[in-house]
């Protein structure tokens, strides 16, 4: 039986050199790195300037080619960089089935593990930056063919067994300590209704997608490939995985006040993304990744 994160097909760094200067001759000679894999794509840099995303399942293409119609328009009504797409890549027969697409590269790396104080520095622009997506036209969304969440991505009477289950498996492995308080909040946590909002959402803000400087300060945001219209929870995870209580209070003073229960489904889904993280960092044996997921569960219970 194949491990759950196996991919359906993997782009080696010869075989992305291969498609891009292939159909991007002007990129020749092209200097390949792997920079990353996560679920849906696996993601290389290439000539220090750019980033390409090859999707490793056919469930992801429909994702990219949603991000290669919103990103562009996005980008310009944007208060951080985000993940702009400049080459668009076809399926060649006999090598790869699917496109694939080049970004202008964003500056930073992923925030890792940081302290309070730094993490601080991320709550005004995050702010900021989610108070202008989720001000974006929904109808503009829609007639770039954003979809509507088709996952139930804030299900919480669905998702809460899955996450138990999760939390069950974390603990067996002993890769966290706090396990009863994480399941003293996916229990505390009531589901409520999410259906009829109609905001623009990244749909996967987490500390993967997000980039930092020099000073742990987030500066871009990436991988759109789950951005859907949908409820603003989806998004708000982030307060509750990435910052600190003083550094929440910061952020909702910029972005706008919300109501308990946007919070507590917020949190619940902070809760669900950063155990699969964990999960995750445990089977691709990513020491760093696990630590960080742990100090994201850390500031979840605070």
């Amino acid at each position: 039986m194949g491990n759950v994160w196996d991919a359906e097909m993997v782009v080696s760094p010869f075989m992305a050199k291969q498609l891009i200067e292939g159909q991007f001759p002007e990129l020749a000679p092209g200097e390949v790195n792997e920079i990353g894999k996560g679920f849906d794509n696996t993601v290389y840099s290439v000539n220090g300037k750019y980033i390409f995303r090859f999707p490793r399942r056919a469930i992801a293409v429909p994702l990219l080619k949603t991000e290669n119609k919103l990103l562009p328009p996005l980008a310009e009504k944007m208060p951080l960089p985000i993940a702009t797409p400049c080459y668009f890549g076809s399926p060649v027969p006999d090598l790869y089935p699917w496109p694939f697409t080049g970004y202008y590269l964003i500056p930073g790396k992923p925030p890792g593990c940081l302290s309070h104080a730094e993490r601080i520095t991320s709550a005004v622009p995050l702010g900021r930056f989610l108070r202008a997506l989720h001000a974006f036209p929904a109808e503009q969304a829609k007639s770039l063919q954003v979809p509507y969440d088709e996952l139930d991505r804030l299900g919480v009477q669905n998702r809460r067994p899955k996450l138990l289950g999760f939390l069950n498996e974390i603990r067996d492995l002993q890769l966290y300590e706090r396990v009863d308080d994480l399941e003293q909040i996916v229990q505390d946590t009531e589901p409520h209704e999410t259906a009829g909002h109609e905001v623009l959402v990244h749909g996967d803000l987490h500390i993967r997608n997000i980039t930092v400087d020099a000073n742990g300060k987030v500066s871009g945001i990436i991988d759109w490939g789950d951005v859907h219209i949908g409820h603003p929870a989806v998004d708000l995870s982030i307060v509750y995985s990435f910052l600190p209580p003083e550094g929440r209070e910061m952020f909702f003073h910029v972005y706008g006040e919300i109501d308990l229960q946007t919070q507590e489904i917020a949190r619940f889904k902070a809760l669900y993304t950063t155990v699969l993280l964990m999960l995750y960092g445990h089977g691709h044996q990513d020491a760093e990744l696990i630590k960080a997921a742990g100090q994201s569960l850390d500031l979840l219970r605070l």
